[in-house]
């Protein structure tokens, strides 16, 4: 079954570029601007929607995102409204392929089948689960598989050619690669150990390989997207986000900052393999 992520990659390989995938959290800081912010993301030059799934425990999130959660949960953020998210953009946008990021813990309290039947419904294309290891597949991932939604796993630079094809077994749509071990948010990675892992990865499956974690500007999405088949945004989103309601922004002066950022780091990802091939 295809999804519109894989119509999305298949679109953006016949353009011979990569593909730019921006992260928010949902319902920061509150329904309203970020529902603006997911509507202004396709115009500023984004190809794939990460929707953040706030949790209050979150494990592998760096201050930005942590804070962003907060605000949200705070804002009275619920699962059910992040999924109101997803179906208030299909409204307006059919083809943006969307992609629900989180922590296992709400869609196990909503629980998995019902969760699956509202994702599908509110026009969420794939899972990113960061708490699920492949030795779980049988908790969410196989049953997403099943439901017609794409399974992404995250791969590490501490992921080795024998965990690998473990990882990479149910996974589908792309692979997301965590350029560096730690929290998000933090120093870009190597882009020359970047290169090389993604040439690594792959070697191992045909699926396109993101590369995030720590790319917050348009030279950092150049750099990455030369070798990668997606660059991922998300902390310095959230930050815009942040500095916005700090400065008391409208939802609409909020999307208007987080589209100037999205424009130029969409710029260095289309730029990317022309510099390449330099």
């Amino acid at each position: 079954m295809k999804t519109r992520i894989d119509t999305r990659f298949e679109k953006l390989k016949a353009e011979g570029r990569p593909a730019l995938v921006t992260y928010f959290m949902g319902g920061d800081p509150d329904f309203d601007t970020s529902l603006a912010v997911m509507k202004a993301l396709p115009a500023a030059g984004s190809d794939v929607i990460e929707l953040g799934m706030p949790f209050s425990d979150p494990m592998a999130d760096g201050p930005s995102i942590q804070a962003a959660g907060l605000r949200s949960l705070n804002a009275g953020q619920t699962l059910n409204k992040t999924l109101e998210l997803a179906r208030k953009f299909r409204e307006t946008d059919n083809e943006t392929p969307i992609v629900m990021m989180g922590y296992y813990n709400p869609i196990y309290i909503h629980g998995v089948e019902q969760f699956l039947v509202d994702a599908k419904e509110a026009g969420v294309d794939g899972l990113i689960v960061v708490d699920l290891p492949p030795e779980m597949d049988e908790e969410l991932c196989l049953p997403a598989i099943k439901a017609g939604l794409n399974f992404i796993r995250l791969a590490t630079p501490t992921t080795d050619d024998k965990r690998l094809p473990a990882v990479l077994r149910n996974t589908s749509g792309f692979v997301y690669y965590v350029s560096m071990t730690g929290i998000t948010g933090t120093a870009i990675a190597d882009t020359s150990k970047v290169n090389s892992a993604v040439a690594r990865i792959k070697g191992h499956t045909d699926l396109p390989i993101c590369v995030g974690f720590g790319v917050k500007t348009a030279e950092h999405a150049r750099a990455i997207g030369a070798t990668a088949d997606g660059v991922v945004v998300g902390t310095a989103i959230v930050n815009v986000v942040a500095e916005a309601n700090e400065a008391g922004k409208s939802a609409s002066e909020t999307a208007e900052a987080v589209t100037a950022l999205v424009r130029d780091l969409a710029k260095g990802v289309r730029e990317s393999r022309l510099a390449a091939a330099k």
